[in-house]
């Protein structure tokens, strides 16, 4: 046989083992849905006077009536990738009855931390002012982020940022939860500006891990246990501590796939992070 196909073969296989801490159910089939969408491509969210101009896709069912709303953000290191990198994702949750608003945002090194957890924290906003005309329930929203998007993400769920800005759930995928465990990341630099030696109290409070408390949202984490690039133990951290903290939480291990795999054949963990979603949200 060729290799080719068999290394194939393997990922698929790999791609159907997973373990996951939470419900295992099927979810709620008054629940299960197909629904129409529209998708409105290149929306400004930011106001005047912002350093640059940032634009989302917007994915809105074709269903009456307040709906619960999902903020995503993609992944790339902090320095790269696109919205685009998500749309199969907003396109599950939009079909599931979700409104998704999918943003794109300012990378690194250009613009440092907390330049990113800004601009998200702005698109909530974006989303809660429109609520009425986007046909949004502004206390039902979550954020879902995958690699560096999931750090943002969780950020948007930190206990100690402020209710107003805060999301009712997190999908975090691949998150990156504590700097510490990377004292000599480019990327993690290039995003901080300085080095864990020189400002380990900024690195600190960067990291997700720590902003964890009783205010913090649900959670769902999902990770490739093979992740050489973010690895595992970030996701065991970040349940550690919400476990400490009293939240609800669940975890979602795709076995034998690593940090970009793990995105791209997911393995059911989309389906697992949705059917949370509609548990928490609605």
């Amino acid at each position: 046989m060729n290799t080719k196909i068999l290394l194939l073969s393997a990922l698929v296989l790999l791609t159907g083992c997973a373990t996951h801490t939470g419900p295992t159910g099927s979810p709620d089939p008054a629940l299960e849905m197909d629904v129409d969408y529209a998708v409105q491509k290149d929306v400004p969210y930011t106001p005047a006077g912002w350093p640059t101009e940032l634009r989302a896709d917007l994915w809105r069912p074709a269903i009456g009536g307040a709906k619960p709303a999902v903020l995503l953000i993609h992944g790339g290191g902090w320095v790269g990738g696109k919205r685009q990198q998500m749309d199969s994702i907003a396109r599950r949750l939009a079909r599931r009855g979700y409104v998704v608003m999918n943003i794109s945002y300012r990378f690194a090194p250009e613009y440092r931390h907390p330049a990113q957890f800004e601009d998200a924290r702005q698109a909530l906003r974006w989303l809660r002012a429109n609520h009425e005309a986007l046909q949004v329930e502004p206390q039902r929203v979550a954020a879902w982020g995958y690699s560096a998007g999931a750090h943002l993400a969780a950020l948007l769920g930190a206990a100690d940022t402020p209710a107003a800005d805060r999301v009712q759930a997190v999908v975090a995928g691949g998150i990156p939860a504590d700097f510490r465990y990377y004292p000599d990341s480019p990327l993690i630099g290039k995003l901080m500006g300085t080095t864990l030696a020189d400002d380990s109290a900024g690195w600190t409070a960067a990291s997700p891990v720590v902003r964890v408390g009783r205010g913090s949202p649900p959670f769902f984490l999902y990770h490739g246990s093979w992740d050489q690039i973010v690895g595992l133990k970030n996701a065991d951290a970040m349940k550690a501590a919400l476990d400490s903290a009293g939240v609800y939480n669940e975890l979602y291990v795709l076995r034998g796939l690593g940090h970009i795999p793990a995105f791209l054949f997911d393995g059911g963990a989309v389906r697992a992070g949705t059917a949370f979603l509609d548990r928490t949200l609605r």
